[in-house]
């Protein structure tokens, strides 16, 4: 899968235990809550291969956006490392994004998380619209919103103090910011950081 612009890739340096990370992303009530992609995700029902179905939801003024996806994760690399994989999509044709898939990667870094995501999708508003904005506008929510995870990770303060209308507040300073984060990977390819679980996860 490739879409009109490149797959998209972000890390952030969060100040806090691998653990820590861990169960701030991959419990699906508490990823709904830092994540500003989603407004909802709901557990269905466990894979006979591993990993589980879910369903998910991102509101938008006057309208509801359902989809459906697959995750596995990795608890323990010999490394110390952690891993996810993620499929969604959605038939719906108001949506921005129509399928995709992607992985978060969790390294140790001294006393803190190296937390990182690579993923691509097809568009579902056409790939015009995508390349003249949308995919950085999405790319963009992705880092905002891993900022605002690193906020809660690092001071515990709840990721709702700082809904997506906070970006307006510019004067201050311990406002989440995609600028925090690296946007460009290391490698040409991002997913070559992928899991190996992402070509085996079933979809949605």
């Amino acid at each position: 899968m490739a879409g009109s612009g490149g797959a998209i890739y972000v890390a952030i340096r969060i100040a806090a235990p691998i653990e820590t990370v861990w169960a701030l992303t991959q419990d699906p009530q508490n990823h709904a809550r830092w994540d500003a992609r989603f407004s909802r995700i709901e557990p269905l029902d466990d894979l006979p291969g591993g990993g589980s179905r879910f369903r998910y939801e991102r509101a938008l003024p006057g309208y509801l956006i359902h989809g459906l996806g697959t995750a596995i994760g990795e608890r323990r690399r010999p490394d110390g490392s952690r891993t996810s994989a993620l499929r969604f999509e959605t038939a719906d044709r108001l949506s921005p994004l129509r399928s995709g898939r992607g992985y978060w990667r969790y390294l140790p870094d001294g006393d803190g998380t190296l937390f990182i995501t690579g993923y691509d999708y097809l568009p579902g508003w056409g790939r015009v619209l995508d390349a003249l904005g949308i995919r950085r506008l999405v790319g963009w929510l992705t880092a905002w919103s891993f900022d605002r995870l690193r906020i809660w990770a690092e001071t515990g303060e709840p990721p709702e103090r700082w809904p997506l209308r906070s970006v307006l507040l510019v004067w201050r300073r311990n406002r989440p910011r995609a600028a925090r984060c690296a946007r460009r990977s290391p490698d040409r390819d991002v997913f070559a950081a992928a899991p190996a679980t992402l070509a085996t996860l079933e979809h949605p």
